[in-house]
């Protein structure tokens, strides 16, 4: 009996785990986006949000939104991490899903944040979602199709085993390129101030529809089933790295006027 008890846990144990489907740019993606964007914080919203955090990082709670979705007190905020919606249109407020979506979903949190009377804990957890959905909105499958839920049951594979695009997108070519948060954010685009205020100019909605592009371009360069490999890496990490910046960029920008 202990021998089969022991096949048993070791069965279990090398069955491969699987995340979410909905899971959005990873720990490393969306802890660069937090990185950076402290970099361009202003000095009162740097002290403001140190305060509120007691001390701790936008790199740190960037991933704190993902890490309440197994808790199903939490669910009503599924629907903020995308947008579903037709690669030939733009953003349309009133389409919007009943539920919430992106645009939403981080116009709440900033109203939230804003709000005086908001007490703390509630301006807490709403800023850390919101540095969680600024993030999400720079990732072209995060901004897609209805029917394939964003990629996630478009399936693909990434150097022979099996995934899918949003899965590609969210951390496959992240994790491969071997850099931590912390070096992609040093290894940034070294950027003007005029090229800074252009990233950061417009609206969330602006913002949504510019990342819109890319989804199209995502989506007309890739056909299921397709094995995605090193000139796949090749030809968008850099645009993976481009959003990240964005992210983080516009990120400061929202922070600042906050604060």
């Amino acid at each position: 009996m202990k021998y089969l008890f022991t096949c048993a846990l070791l069965f279990l144990l090398l069955i491969p785990c699987t995340t979410n489907a909905s899971d959005d740019w990873g720990a490393t993606g969306h802890r660069t986006v937090g990185r950076i964007a402290e970099q361009y914080l202003k000095g009162h919203a740097k002290r403001k949000i140190k305060k509120l955090l007691h001390g701790e990082s936008l790199a740190l709670v960037s991933t704190y939104a993902d890490e309440i979705k197994s808790d199903k007190r939490y669910d009503k905020f599924y629907t903020w991490h995308y947008i579903n919606m037709p690669l030939d249109v733009d953003y349309d407020p009133s389409k919007q899903n009943p539920d919430g979506d992106l645009v939403s979903g981080i116009n709440y949190c900033k109203t939230i944040i804003s709000d005086k009377n908001a007490s703390d804990d509630d301006k807490i957890f709403y800023l850390k979602l919101l540095v969680h959905l600024i993030g999400d909105l720079h990732q072209p499958l995060h901004v897609g199709l209805s029917e394939d839920r964003g990629g996630n049951d478009f399936k693909v594979q990434w150097f022979y085993k099996d995934t899918n695009l949003h899965s590609v997108w969210d951390n496959k070519m992240i994790d491969d390129y071997g850099m931590s948060y912390t070096e992609l954010a040093k290894n940034a685009e070294k950027l003007s101030k005029e090229e800074v205020k252009n990233i950061q100019e417009g609206t969330v909605i602006n913002w949504v529809n510019d990342t819109h592009k890319l989804t199209r371009q995502v989506y007309a360069n890739v056909t299921a089933n397709d094995n995605l490999r090193y000139q796949y890496s090749y030809e968008y990490m850099g645009i993976v790295r481009d959003q990240l910046q964005k992210g983080g960029i516009r990120l400061a920008k929202v922070l600042n006027d906050l604060f």
